[in-house]
Formats: structure tokens, C-alpha cells, sequence
């Protein structure tokens, strides 16, 4: 009898085992999942719905009435150039793992493979994720919108002065040479330089503000001022469109931000929160400050805290907490404002939309105080044990970012101002943009 029963049980197992072999393959296999998905989805939408027509109407009101069309023409220029050399070769420097190894510094750490060019292997069943999953289309798709948004928030140092020729060339090469090293020192996980440093950069601190900023500082020095400034009067055309814009950018960043979680989860759902937060803390602390300096409130101050804010939370979002935003964004608020007008005054440099000050200076702050702040001593949700080293570490991202772009920025426009020129004719700057390069006006009356 128990040599019938001990059959009997091996008669069984050898039915039951191979299915329960292959119940565990499935679910080891990778599962979509479709809430994540779904928000992914919309996050895209979201960060690309902030350059056009978010950015765009932004800068646009900000110009004067003969420049608008051409400032819009950029941000759509360069959405449509990014988007190509993103698929091309782009996500393949960012994203590309290959030659890597944590702690091991070789021209990896700085630079991605070529193996995901012309998007190689990618179909509709790649998935891809952190933790949920969803398709690799869509995370493609969601790092485009932050590489077409980053140049184009350059065109605001240098708006109104440009050839558009040399703004497209400079764009290509700049995104090839530094927007995607960066994003690949940051972003591409273990290897990668800054990413093996420590450096907390949730959503774009250094990878696109601090970068765009002190991009847009080299490009308006090189190009030099605009004929006139600063004694002749600029002021903007239309802030309606600009306020319209800034709205446009508050609403957009809760995809840039929230959608960084890369999953409709509880990261997800604080990164909104202290988003909203440190906005609004931004708005009032600049406005306050401007108040109180020159007397008047006024729609662009407000509206230029609004993106300070958005800007200094963006590296924290994924790690601080409520009051840690709150203090960000009131922080951000009052220096942004100080270096877009007290500051660029002193310094005499024509940064026609307040690209550094706004995002180069917002970047700075933000990347700063997230070592602070992402400590759960101060409220926040990081695993940062060591307030000093992980600031020390954060300055350590700051001033590379810093001096990589600056330097490789400045190379790349005097090359291309000696082979081609960068700017227009004094006439045509006198004419405007508009019809000087596109043969359009923005207002037909």
C-alpha cells in the first residue's frame, strides 16, 4: 500500500509540476500594466503640451509684436527636429546601458551606446519600467518631450536676435553634445557619472534647467545685445499670451513631474502635490518681493514665479515632502526674482525672456536645497541619512553641469559663427524676425 500510494503521489506530481512550472514562467514574465500605461500616456501629452503651445505663447507675449511669429517658429522648429534626432540617435546616447558598470568611470559613464539607434528592437511588445511596466514606446516618447523642451527653452536668452539657419544648426548639435550626455549621466542608472555620484535629480533639475539656463547665458553673451538695449523700451507685446502660457507650463508640469514617477503610483501622486505646492509659494514670494521693491505687483512677475517655482521643484519632486516644497518654492521665488532683474542689471547681459535667471537660477536652487530637504529629518521621503554630504554632492552635480555645458555651449557657437554667422543684419533685427526671416507678420491690420 504505500508503495501504490508513493506511485500514486509521482503519478501526480509529474501532472501537477509541469504546470506549476509553467504558472511560475508566467508570472515571472513581464505584465503591462495598463494604469500605468494610461498615465504615462497622458504625462507625454502633458510635457509636450508645455512647448507647444505652453512655452511658445509664453516666450511669444514676452516679445515685441514683430519677433512673435519667430519665436513661436523656433519652439516648433525645434519640436520637430528633437523629435527626429531623438529617434534617430538620441534616446541611444541617453539611454543606451551598454559598456557600463557601477563605479567604473570609462566614456560610457559619459556617453550611451549606439544600440537602441533608429530605435533597434523596439516594437509593440518591448516593455519597459522601473517597477510597473508599460510599453517602451511610450517611455520613448515621454523622454523626447523633455529632450524638445530643454533647447527650446534656450530660444528665450537669445530671442529676438538669431538667424534661424544657425538656430536649428546650433540646436542639433548642442542636443547631440550636451542635452543627451547629461541626460545620460544622469539618468541611465548605474555607470553613469553623475547617477554614480549620488546626485538626486528627479525630473530634470540639472538634465534640463540648470542646462537650458547656462546655456542660454554663453548664447546671449556671445550673440551680444540687441541693438538698443538696454536704454531703448522692450517691453512685452502681449502678456495675456504670456499668462495664457504660464498656465499653459503649471498645468503641463504636473506631467513633467508627477509623470517622472514613471507609474500612477503614491511617488506619482506626491510629486503632483508638492508641485502645486511650491508653485504657488513661488508665485507669492516673487510677487511679494517685487511688491515690495518697486511698489506694484505685476502679471509677468507673477507669472515668472510661476515657472521659478516649477523650475526649483522639479529635482525634488520625487523626494521631498509638503513643507519642503513650501520652502523651495518661496526660496526660488525671491532669488529668481532678484537675478532676473537686480542681478542681470549689474551684470549688463541681455538675457532677453530671463532663460538663466528664471531656469538657470531656479535649477541651481532647486538641485541645492533637494539635498536638504529629501531627508526624512526634514520631512522628506529620500533615503538621504546625511544632510551636508548630500548637498556636497549636489553642488558636486551643479557645477559640473555647469561647466560641461558653458564650456562645450561657447565652442559650438563660435565655430558655428565662423563658419556661418549667428546673428542677423542690424536691418533686420530693425524690420523684426518676422519678416526678416519668415517673411510673416504676427498681427495684420
Amino acid at each position: 500500500m504505500t508503495l501504490r500510494k508513493f506511485a500514486g503521489l509521482g503519478a501526480l506530481l509529474s501532472i501537477v509540476m509541469p504546470s506549476l512550472a509553467m504558472a511560475a514562467d508566467e508570472v515571472a514574465a513581464p505584465v503591462l500594466n495598463s494604469g500605468d500605461t494610461a498615465w504615462m500616456l497622458t504625462a507625454t501629452a502633458l510635457v509636450l503640451f508645455m512647448t507647444i503651445p505652453g512655452l511658445a505663447l509664453f516666450y511669444g507675449g514676452m516679445v515685441r509684436s514683430k519677433n512673435i511669429l519667430s519665436v513661436m517658429m523656433q519652439c516648433f522648429a525645434i519640436t520637430g527636429l528633437i523629435s527626429i534626432l531623438w529617434v534617430v540617435y538620441g534616446y541611444s546616447i541617453a539611454f543606451d546601458t551598454t559598456g557600463m558598470e557601477q563605479g567604473v568611470v570609462n566614456f560610457n559613464s559619459f556617453f550611451g551606446g549606439m544600440g537602441k539607434a533608429f530605435l533597434a528592437g523596439v516594437t509593440p511588445a518591448s516593455i519597459t519600467g522601473p517597477a510597473a511596466l508599460f510599453p517602451e514606446a511610450v517611455f520613448i516618447t515621454f523622454q523626447m518631450t523633455f529632450a524638445i523642451i530643454t533647447p527650446a527653452l534656450i530660444v528665450g536668452a537669445f530671442a529676438e536676435r538669431m538667424k534661424f539657419s544657425a538656430m536649428l544648426i546650433f540646436m542639433a548639435i548642442w542636443f547631440t553634445l550636451v542635452y543627451a550626455p547629461i541626460a545620460h549621466m544622469v539618468w541611465s542608472g548605474n555607470g553613469g557619472l553623475l547617477w554614480d555620484w549620488g546626485v538626486l535629480d528627479f525630473a530634470g533639475g540639472t538634465v534640463v534647467h540648470i542646462n537650458a539656463g547656462v546655456a542660454g547665458l554663453v548664447a546671449c553673451i556671445v550673440l551680444g545685445k540687441r541693438k538698443g538695449f538696454p536704454t531703448t523700451p522692450m517691453a512685452p507685446h502681449n502678456l495675456g499670451y504670456t499668462l495664457i502660457g504660464a498656465a499653459m507650463l503649471w498645468i503641463g508640469w504636473f506631467g513633467f513631474n508627477a509623470g517622472s514617477a514613471a507609474a500612477a503610483n503614491g511617488t506619482a501622486g506626491m510629486a503632483m502635490l508638492v508641485t502645486q505646492i511650491a508653485t504657488a509659494a513661488a508665485a507669492l514670494g516673487w510677487m511679494f518681493a517685487e511688491w515690495i521693491t518697486h511698489g506694484k505687483p505685476s502679471a509677468l512677475g507673477i507669472a515668472s514665479g510661476v515657472v521659478a517655482g516649477l523650475v526649483a521643484v522639479t529635482p525634488a519632486a520625487g523626494t521631498v515632502g509638503p513643507m519642503g516644497a513650501l520652502v523651495i518654492g518661496l526660496v526660488a521665488g525671491v532669488i529668481c526674482f532678484f537675478c532676473a532683474t537686480s542681478l542681470k542689471r549689474k551684470l549688463g547681459y541681455d538675457d532677453s525672456l530671463d532663460a538663466f535667471g528664471v531656469h538657470g537660477i531656479g535649477g541651481i536652487v532647486g538641485a541645492i536645497l533637494t539635498g536638504v530637504f529629501a531627508a526624512p529629518a526634514l520631512g522628506g521621503f529620500g533615503t538621504v541619512t546625511d544632510v551636508a554630504a548630500q548637498v556636497w554632492i549636489q553642488c558636486k552635480g551643479v557645477g559640473f553641469t555647469v561647466i560641461y555645458t558653458a564650456i562645450v555651449t561657447y565652442v559650438i557657437l563660435k565655430v558655428l559663427d565662423m563658419v556661418m554667422g549667428l546673428r542677423v543684419t542690424e536691418e533686420e533685427e530693425a524690420v523684426g524676425l518676422d519678416l526678416a526671416q519668415h517673411n510673416e507678420r504676427g498681427y495684420n491690420l
